[in-house]
C-alpha cells in the first residue's frame, strides 16, 4: 500500500505547545464559536483572578464595551463571569453596557465556578442564569477593611448600633461604652450605611426592571432576595449560593446538566480561562474575535 506525504506546512510544534502553556486565545476561539451555536447568540468572558489582589473595576467595563462593539449583538449577549467582586458601581455600569448593546434588551449569565459579590450582582441583572451543580453566587452585601482584616459592613454598623442603644439606655456605668465607641467614626458608618443601601438598590432596581423579578414590588423583591442582601441568612461574605437557592428566590435559574455536551464545552472554556488568570494575567475579556487582558499587580 503506496501512503500519502502531504507537502502542506504544518504549524511550528514549539509554538503549539508555547500556546496550549500560556493559553493563549487560539487555545479558546473554537468554544467561542460553538457556545455561541449552541445558545443563538455570541458570548463574551469576563475573569478577574482569585490568586492575584484585583477587583471589578470602572476600567473593565471600558473594555467590556469596545469588545461587544465588534459582535453582532441583534440575537442577544450571553457573557460568562468568573470573579470574587469589587466595585458595585462597576457591576451597574457592566449591566448597562450589556443591556444597552444587546439586540434583545438583555443578557444571559454563565456561572461555571463562582461569581461573587458585585459579580453576583452582574447576574441579578441577566434574563436569565446558568449554574452547574456546584456553581457559585455569593452575597452583595459590601465589605470593608477594619484594621488587618475585611468585614461586612453590616456587622460594623450593627456593633455601632447597639453600642449606641446600651449607652444611651444604660443606668449604671457609661465609660465602657463610650470607651468603645471611641473606636468608630460616625461620619463613617454614615458612608457605610449608604454603600449597604447602594448594594440593595443595585440588586432590586435590576431584578425589577426589565429584569427576572419584574412586575413585583420594591419589597417583594427584597424579602425575596434576602439570603443576597443580609449576611446572618450565610453568616459569612465568601458563603456559596448554589442553584436552588437563587431558584427559591424566583431567578430563572438553568441548572445544566453536567453530562450534556453544553456543559462540555462550558467547562473547558472556564478551565481554561481560568488557568489564564491563575497564571498569567489578572484580569481577561475575550470573545472569539479579540481580547484584553490585564497584567498582575507589582508584587
Amino acid at each position: 500500500m503506496q501512503m500519502e506525504v502531504s507537502n502542506a506546512m504544518s504549524d511550528p510544534i514549539l509554538l503549539k505547545v508555547h500556546t496550549e502553556q500560556t493559553q493563549g486565545h487560539e487555545t479558546r476561539r473554537k468554544l467561542f464559536d460553538k457556545l455561541a451555536s449552541d445558545l443563538d447568540r455570541p458570548m463574551i468572558t469576563f475573569f478577574t483572578s482569585f490568586r492575584y489582589p484585583v477587583a471589578m473595576a470602572d476600567e473593565d467595563v471600558q473594555a467590556l464595551e469596545d469588545l461587544l462593539r465588534t459582535l453582532d449583538l441583534s440575537k442577544g449577549i450571553a457573557i460568562m463571569i468568573s470573579s470574587p467582586g469589587g466595585s458595585g458601581l462597576a457591576a451597574e455600569r457592566m449591566i448597562n453596557v450589556l443591556r444597552s448593546y444587546s439586540g434583545t434588551g438583555e443578557y444571559w449569565a454563565i456561572v461555571p465556578g463562582k461569581a461573587k459579590s458585585a459579580a453576583t450582582m452582574v447576574c441579578l441583572g441577566a434574563s436569565r442564569i446558568f449554574m452547574g451543580p456546584a456553581s457559585e453566587l455569593g452575597p452583595v452585601d459590601p465589605q470593608i477593611v477594619f484594621g488587618d482584616q475585611v468585614v461586612p459592613v453590616h456587622h460594623v454598623i450593627n456593633s455601632y448600633k447597639q453600642l449606641f442603644e446600651g449607652a444611651r439606655q444604660t443606668t449604671g456605668n457609661i465609660e465602657p461604652y463610650l470607651q468603645q465607641l471611641a473606636n468608630y467614626d460616625a461620619s463613617m458608618i454614615s458612608l457605610m450605611e449608604t454603600e449597604q443601601d447602594l448594594a440593595t438598590d443595585i440588586a432590586v432596581r435590576y431584578l425589577q426592571n426589565a429584569g427576572m423579578l419584574s412586575g413585583k414590588t420594591e419589597q417583594e423583591i427584597k424579602d425575596a432576595i434576602q439570603v443576597f442582601l443580609l449576611p446572618q441568612h450565610t453568616k459569612a461574605h465568601g458563603r456559596p449560593i448554589y442553584h436552588k437557592e437563587a431558584k427559591d428566590c424566583g431567578l430563572d435559574v438553568e441548572t445544566v446538566d453536567t453530562c450534556s455536551d453544553r456543559w462540555n464545552m462550558i467547562y473547558e472554556l472556564y478551565i481554561r480561562s481560568n488557568q489564564l488568570v491563575m497564571q498569567s494575567v489578572a484580569k481577561a475579556i475575550e470573545t472569539a474575535r479579540g481580547s484584553y487582558f490585564a497584567a498582575p499587580p507589582p508584587a
